[in-house]
């Protein structure tokens, strides 16, 4: 399988199992990092294409589970994540915009409305895995066209499913965020995460050798 792989390991931690992130977001990478813990990146190959009459959490679980899957084939030693969300309002599917005109349109639609974010998680080593959704409900603000429009030209969300970050700018547009996990909502959920890996043998936070710490 082709890939691009990349190393992260702010903090050396050599009695940790090996650890991939089977993902191509960079904000799934930013969010492990805080874990502090080493791991590599490769990119999955997965066909994200809905089945017929898949609900939403439905693709969101699937998904996750196949693109760990993916990589954890080529990699048997290693412990892979995978993860994936799926917006859903009113039982619809809303993804990433890709554009000004449908993350404008998408925001139209979602104003005063509550979506619910399916955060998909998928833990696996050869044939253990552990697969899991996170969901937060977001609550939109009424907010005008121009408001809308000022905070897209601002921000240019349009990689994210449903086109707010609510880690940026984006928290702007809303009125109320539900979720027992508050990272789930920006792609991957640590606090389910760090358990996971707990269970898997991880030491989190990392220990520090003696020389780190005088």
């Amino acid at each position: 399988m082709k890939a691009l792989v990349k190393v992260h390991a702010a903090m050396s931690n050599l009695s940790n199992p090996s650890l991939i992130l089977a993902s191509t977001s960079v904000y799934r990478r930013e969010l492990l990092e805080r874990l502090g813990i080493p791991f590599t990146v490769i990119s999955p190959k997965v066909d994200e294409t809905p089945l017929p009459g898949e609900s939403t959490l439905e693709l969101a679980l699937r998904l996750a589970k196949a693109k760990a899957a993916t990589v954890a084939k080529e990699h048997p030693d290693a412990w892979v994540i995978g993860s994936d969300q799926v917006a859903d309002l009113c039982g619809a599917a809303i993804g990433k915009p890709g554009n000004f005109e449908r993350a404008m349109a998408q925001l139209q639609l979602m104003r005063g409305a509550t979506v619910t974010f399916h955060t998909a998680l998928c833990v696996m080593k050869g044939g253990t895995e552990t697969t899991l959704s996170v969901p937060t409900e977001v609550t939109f603000r009424k907010s005008s066209d121009e408001v809308l429009e000022s905070y897209l030209l601002t921000e240019e969300p349009y990689d994210c499913a449903g086109s707010a970050k609510s880690e940026g700018m984006g928290i702007t547009l809303l009125e109320a965020i539900k979720s027992n996990d508050p990272t789930a909502l920006i792609g991957l959920p640590l606090i389910a995460l760090t358990g996971l890996l707990r269970d898997a043998g991880f030491v989190i936070p990392p220990k520090k050798s003696t020389s780190e710490t005088t």
